[in-house]
Parts: structure tokens; sequence; C-alpha cells
């Protein structure tokens, strides 16, 4: 859906994205990470087109693109984007006048994004009446209230209790189901391995990981395992290290040797309940990639 070629962008002699080539398939929850100042917004800002890019392409759909692309797009920036003193609706229908849809068309979308998001009985206050979170769903209805083929979510948890944040996780899968292709920024690792199918992590304005997220996970793992047993567990430094040892449970590091060579050594020693393997949490994956 998204394709970057060799995207690159200064500010004097800061330098934001270097040499960024990326590929975004349709119909995905796509994560974009990294670090604070490692060039996200920059990225995004490119994407939605606000500033352009000092060298390199971009195209949307295997077209070039153009400014008739920003109606493809809805974007939720980190920072709040609504008039305080404007009412719920009135906002809403004004935001989605501006991407083009009829008054009726927009007043449909609207009605039935309210509902869903549990906020109708807000349409009437003004934007400084609602607590954070409140605002942060109607930011979102003026995101998605158009339409969008493609939905830039730039930290679109904050202000969130568990029970919103859940209805916002449903609401982007439904969006990605329904043939969208979702852009989601966020420091929260654990929302972007429930949710991402595909990563990519900027890091001092490099792009540093960028593919399948089981993929990366599986690339990234230590062949660490957890055994529950019992007997007497041995020591085999030649098959494997072990890192905890318990009574009962055994943590253990493989090494170039197979799993079903290491259970055929253990057999005979203990009756095994129970082993797990410990992959890599994207969150640790992060750490090691931006340390």
């Amino acid at each position: 859906m998204i394709l970057l070629e060799n995207i690159s962008k200064k500010f004097d002699a800061n330098v934001a994205l270097q040499n960024i080539d990326l590929a975004i398939p349709k119909a995905c929850i796509f994560g974009l990470l990294g670090p604070n100042g490692a060039g996200k917004t920059t990225l995004i800002r490119i994407l939605t087109q606000i500033i352009l890019p000092d060298t390199g392409k971009l195209y949307f759909d295997g077209q070039l693109a153009t400014p008739k692309h920003q109606h493809l797009m809805g974007y939720l920036p980190e920072e709040r984007g609504l008039y305080k003193k404007m009412k719920v609706y009135e906002q809403l229908l004004y935001f989605a006048q501006l991407k083009g849809l009829s008054k009726n068309e927009a007043k449909n979308n609207i009605d039935f994004w309210l509902q869903k998001l549990e906020i109708t009985t807000w349409k009437a206050k003004t934007i400084e009446e609602l607590s954070k979170g409140m605002q942060q769903k109607v930011q979102f209805v003026a995101t998605i209230a158009h339409n969008p083929q493609i939905i830039i979510l730039d930290e679109p948890f904050t202000g969130f209790d568990p029970i919103n944040a859940q209805m916002l996780i449903d609401i982007i899968i439904e969006l990605k189901n329904n043939g969208k292709t979702i852009i989601l920024s966020t420091h929260r690792m654990e929302q972007t391995e429930q949710l991402c199918d595909t990563i990519a992590m900027v890091h001092k304005a490099s792009l540093v990981l960028h593919g399948n997220l089981k993929e990366i996970i599986n690339n990234h793992k230590k062949y660490i395992y957890t055994i529950e047993y019992s007997g007497s567990f041995p020591e085999n430094p030649q098959l494997y290290n072990i890192i905890t040892l318990t009574e009962n449970q055994a943590t253990i590091q493989c090494h170039n040797t197979s799993l079903n060579a290491i259970l055929q050594y253990l057999l005979p020693f203990i009756d095994i309940y129970s082993m797990i393997e410990k992959k890599p949490s994207l969150n640790e994956i992060f750490i090691e990639k931006t340390n």
C-alpha cells in the first residue's frame, strides 16, 4: 500500500532520516517504533505530506505520491488537534467535510462512530469540558469519519483506562479486517506485539529493523527454556548452560544442539512435566537495538 524509496530528510545540520527503504502492506497493522528523537514523527509527516523529503520517493498503491493522496489518509497526531471552545459534533462535521464528505455523509458516519465509541451523549459538549480519554475518542472519530484507506495513529492509547484501551484495540482490529492499512506509532510494546503484523524500528535516523513481527522475534530468540521436572537435573555444559536451578525447575540456554537431543539426554535423569521456550519480548528487542 505504501512504499518509501531512499527517503532522507535534514533540518539544517540535523539528520532526521537517512536512506529509509520501507514497504507497508495493504490491510495490515504496521508498527512504527523507535526511541524519542529517532525520526518517527518526521517519517509520519512525510507520509502525510505535511513536509517533503530532501531525497527519495513515496508511493501510494503503486502511484507516486501527490496531494490527492492525502484524502486516502486519516491521521491521529500525538498532540491534541481539537478546538477547545468548539462543540464536539460541530468540529467533527467540520473535519469530515474538509475531507470531502457531504454534510449528510458526514452526519451518518459521525453518528455511527459516536455510538460505537459510546460518546453520543457528549456531542453537545465543548472539548475543554471532556476528560483526556474522551478527547482522545473524539480525535479518533475525526481521524476515521471520512472512511480513509490508510489510518495513522500516533500514541492512540494516551489517556485511556484499560477498558477504553481494549475498546480501541478491538476497533483497530476490526478496521484492519475491513481492509484498512493502519500505521501504529507507540511506545507500548505489549500492544504492538498484540496488534501488529509487521514492524519497522527507526533509531538515530536509520532503519534498524523491518519485517514480519513473528519472524523478527524468532530471529532474536536465545534458545532459553524453562523446564518443570522431578529428579536430579544433570549439568552438561556441552549441550546447555544452566541459568537457574531449583529443586523442581531449571532454566537452560541451549548451544547448537537440537531440542530432541537435549530431551533424549535428560529423560534418563528426570521426569519432565513441562518445557517452555522463553522467546524475547519486543521490549527486549527494542532495548537491544537502541542501546
